[in-house]
C-alpha cells in the first residue's frame, strides 16, 4: 500500500491546499500528519497563506483519511476545531510489513529514540529538514516541511510506496529515495 507522510504545515493554506492536492493524485491510503499543522509558531516567520481557519476546514475534510501526531506547536484549542485526533505524542504504525514509530521529532528524534527493533524506521516532522537515511539496523526518515523548509531545501513532502520511502518537492522532483 501507498502511504502519503507530511509535517509542519504551519497553518500555511497555500501547502496545505497542495498538500492535499497531491495526496488527492498520489492514491495514498491514507495521509499522515507529522505535527506543527495551524500554527506557525514564535521562530518562524509566517508562511505563506498563513489561514489557520481554513487549514483546518480543508483537513477536516479528509478526517477519516488522516492519522496525525502532534507537534510541538500544537495545543488542545488545536484539537477543538480539527475533527480528527492529534494530540498524541507518537503514533506506532505497522505499514507494509515495518513498524513506523511516527513522531513529531521535538521529544523522540535521532538524539533520543523510542524503543526500535531490527528494520524498525523513526519518522518525524520538527527539523524542516528531508531525511532518509539507515540508522545502524534501523531507519530514520523526515519529509521535510511542506511551508518552511529550512537549509535551502525545497517544501516537500514523502511517499511509503511498499518498503520504498521517498520524498519530494511540489512539483515531483524527487528529493531523497530509500529502501526500508
Amino acid at each position: 500500500m501507498k502511504y502519503m507522510f507530511a509535517s509542519d504545515i504551519h497553518g500555511s493554506a497555500y501547502y496545505c491546499r497542495k498538500t492535499l492536492e497531491t495526496y488527492r493524485q498520489s492514491g495514498a491510503a491514507r495521509l499522515i500528519l507529522l505535527g506543527d499543522i495551524l500554527y506557525h509558531g514564535p521562530r518562524n516567520e509566517l508562511p505563506r497563506e498563513y489561514d489557520p481557519k481554513q487549514v483546518f476546514a480543508m483537513l477536516n475534510e479528509y478526517k477519516d483519511q488522516i492519522y496525525a501526531v502532534r507537534g510541538n506547536c500544537d495545543s488542545e484549542v488545536d484539537q477543538m476545531v480539527l475533527e480528527f485526533p492529534m494530540l498524541a505524542d507518537y503514533a506506532l504504525l505497522s505499514l507494509n510489513g515495518r513498524t513506523i514509530y511516527a513522531t513529531h521529532g521535538h521529544v523522540y528524534n535521532k538524539d533520543v529514540l523510542p524503543p526500535m527493533g531490527p528494520g524498525d524506521a523513526l519518522i518525524h516532522g520538527h527539523t524542516h529538514l528531508p531525511v532518509a537515511e539507515p540508522m545502524g539496523d534501523c531507519f530514520l526518515l523526515n519529509p521535510g516541511s511542506t511551508s518552511l523548509p529550512k537549509d535551502g531545501n525545497p517544501n516537500s513532502y514523502a511517499i511509503l510506496d511498499g518498503t520504498v520511502f521517498t520524498i519530494y518537492d511540489f512539483e515531483g522532483n524527487k528529493v531523497k529515495e530509500i529502501s526500508l
